[in-house]
């Protein structure tokens, strides 16, 4: 269950079953993959031909085509608007960036989500048209902090800035003691929303009984504000 890398595919309206991807670097090449592996159909393309030769090879989308995007009759000749998400991930080339997003979304495609690398260039992508906006070394970065400080938490998915979706084991604190017992809401700020049975580490619970008993070394999912989830007591803090 790895709740951080699914949240960015999730928001990606996956009833669609086509998407596009301009960029075929390091994160466009992931987001393909993935894209791919999760059974959709994907159409990459990138200015440089050994890109897109290297995408066919590793079979990372369905199709791949090599054209220069911030030229509109190019997409629209590769069918651009008949994509109903576009994945702009074209991060360190910035007029670039912009010039694609503002000619997709001018070409009519519903969902653009495009890929930024300052805090500026995400606000030239909104102000052309990008309907999501990321920022994924900015997201790393802040994650990898997270791990280094608060080992004890799994994974971590934001909600936005202030609340997120956690997935930790149960601490000694909690170890034997019921979900009404602990009070989770009142105590921490944060909702219980499923626990992995006895046994069974891949196997979750959902919205568990009150009266569940937990177990120290179980992984449990909690949904709450981010101030209240750097309170729980975790196992590394007890050690520190």
């Amino acid at each position: 269950m790895n709740l951080s890398s699914l949240g960015f595919f999730r928001s990606l309206r996956t009833r669609n079953r086509q998407f596009a991807v301009i960029g075929l670097g390091r994160f466009g090449r992931a987001v393909c993959m993935t894209l791919n592996s999760l059974g959709y159909e994907v159409l990459g393309i990138d200015q440089n031909e050994q890109s897109v030769t290297q995408a066919l090879k590793d079979e990372i989308a369905a199709h791949a085509i090599q054209l220069d995007s911030t030229q509109r009759l190019a997409l629209e000749e590769a069918g651009i608007p008949d994509f109903d998400t576009v994945i702009v991930a074209i991060g360190n080339y910035i007029e670039e960036s912009v010039i694609t997003t503002l000619n997709v979304k001018e070409l009519g495609v519903n969902y653009v989500v495009a890929k930024a690398s300052s805090e500026i260039h995400g606000k030239l992508l909104h102000r052309v048209g990008a309907d999501q906006v990321v920022f994924p070394e900015h997201e790393m970065g802040c994650n990898l902090a997270r791990a280094i400080t608060r080992p004890g938490i799994l994974d971590r998915f934001e909600l936005d800035p202030d609340n997120s979706i956690v997935e930790l084991r149960v601490p000694t604190a909690f170890d034997q003691r019921t979900i009404a017992d602990l009070d989770l809401r009142n105590k921490y700020g944060v909702t219980l929303l499923a626990i992995t049975r006895p046994g069974h580490d891949e196997k979750f619970e959902v919205n568990p009984s009150p009266v569940t008993q937990l177990h120290k070394g179980a992984v449990m999912v909690v949904i709450g504000s981010n101030h209240g989830v750097e309170r729980l007591p975790l196992e590394d803090d007890e050690k520190a």
